[in-house]
């Protein structure tokens, strides 16, 4: 009888102890040990000789469209994606069609994944006027991952854009809500300026003080409630210089679009397609985001904020044109290419896509390559140099802004909870993806 259920040999491994070559053996879809375990064996053995075992990547901020949209993205497709880019376990944000603002909303999109869903899930429900009372029992239901909360007018019709609105919201929530940090009225007085057909006009229309006067309104409702927000999507050099000093109830996200495009040159090359809200911002936010968010620590997650549209839909033009892209496919090699020039180190990006969300979100067993967690794993070669091109995008409208991008580093295994999903390129084990448990909501097992 084996020992393991499974064996991963002779992999660098990234976790708490540092980086070095160990194996490790999986048992009951958990970690049972890690080290040489050259005399034990497994029913299945994987060779991760010349390559990086890291801890599952976790991305915290997906739009998947179902129900209502299908025709850009569903649960299948969106998940299909998140496993062949090397992400074990996604965040689905509320902003479907119905919304996700109620228990039986979230029953449905619980019920859609079940049997279809590739990779491990969780879901957002979204903040409004008429359930701001009920979201502290909302966000206990199981397969909740927190409240979220639209400041600002984004996709979708969910909105909470006064400052009483803020407050209840915030009164009301115990765990961690997250964010979208753009003040409602600056984005109206601001539709003007925006230019038919010149997509270099959007970080206008949504300049960073739109953002920074959100952020600074949310930070001092948070404080006189004495509660924990996420600011997601943080795109400009001003919001992150204001958000270190805010670190005692705001924990941060930005996006490998943010650090990767800078405008005009994104807009003139990709129109529409460089289009999301918040905008891709300009050099100078570039390089503070590196240089305080990454390299100062003031970011604590990288996710993508993957939110598909038609390229029909992206046709259109500015301001009638759509924002959002896709993004959950190409977390992993855009930001490995990242580490391989010497931006980040492979273990802050662990840190940013595994450790992070765990400790920002109060993960179950998860986020780590240790004793007793679920055995999740992104397998990835680091000396690998692979073109990311959009006919190999799994989500529905096959497209991606990093068409032609040139990556360094790539993921060749998807591992969930001990089963091998994914294979260089290949989905092996589909629909294996169960709901995410969390430590505030624990239910008995």
């Amino acid at each position: 009888m084996s020992a393991f259920d499974l064996i991963v040999r002779g992999g660098t491994v990234v976790n708490h102890a540092g980086e070095g070559q160990a194996d490790i053996g999986v048992a009951g879809g958990k970690f049972a040990a890690i080290g040489n375990l050259s005399g034990f064996a497994a029913e299945v053995e994987i060779d991760a000789r010349g390559l990086h075992v890291l801890p599952g990547v976790i991305d915290t901020q997906v739009h998947f469209r179902e129900p209502g949209n299908e025709h850009k993205e569903d649960l299948e497709t969106g998940t299909r994606a998140a496993a062949l880019g090397g992400v074990t376990a996604v965040f689905e944000m509320p902003n479907t069609a119905p919304p996700t603002t109620t228990a039986e909303a979230l029953n449905d999109k619980l019920r859609r994944a079940k049997g279809r869903a590739h990779v491990d899930h969780a879901f957002y429900v979204g903040a409004t006027a008429e359930n701001a009372d009920q979201l502290g029992e909302l966000e206990r239901l199981p397969g909740c991952c927190g409240i979220k909360t639209f400041m600002g007018s984004s996709t979708g019709s969910l909105l909470v854009g006064d400052d009483e609105g803020l407050d209840r919201v915030l009164k009301n929530i115990n765990r961690r809500g997250a964010f979208h940090a753009e003040d409602e009225a600056r984005l109206n007085e601001r539709k003007k300026l925006a230019r038919e057909g010149d997509w270099t006009s959007h970080p206008e229309v949504r300049d960073d003080q739109t953002a920074l006067k959100a952020v600074q309104r949310l930070v001092e409702s948070a404080r006189r409630h004495g509660k924990r927000v996420h600011i997601l999507h943080v795109s400009s050099a001003i919001e992150m210089e204001y958000l270190a000093t805010a670190k005692d109830v705001a924990t941060v996200e930005t996006l490998p679009q943010f650090l990767t495009f800078a405008g005009p040159q994104i807009y003139e090359k990709l129109h529409a397609f460089a289009q999301m809200n918040p905008p891709i911002r300009y050099a100078a936010d570039l390089a503070t985001l590196w240089a305080i968010g990454i390299d100062q620590g003031v970011v604590d997650i990288i996710a993508t904020d993957h939110a598909p549209h038609t390229r029909e839909e992206k046709a259109q033009p500015y301001p009638k044109s759509p924002s959002g892209m896709p993004g959950v496919q190409t977390l992993v090699p855009v930001m490995l290419t990242h580490v391989n020039e010497g931006r980040l180190s492979l273990q802050r990006f662990v840190d940013l896509s595994s450790a992070g969300p765990q400790r920002v979100f109060g993960i179950e067993g998860k986020g780590r390559i240790a004793l007793g967690y679920d055995a999740d794993l992104t397998l990835v070669d680091m000396k690998a140099r692979r073109v990311i091109r959009a006919e190999d995008q799994a989500t529905r409208v096959g497209w991606t802004p990093f068409d032609g991008f040139e990556a360094k580093g790539w993921p060749l295994a998807t591992i969930i909870r001990g089963e091998l999903v994914m294979s260089d390129g290949e989905l092996v084990a589909p629909s294996l993806g169960e709901p995410i448990r969390f430590l505030e909501t624990m239910q008995p097992r």
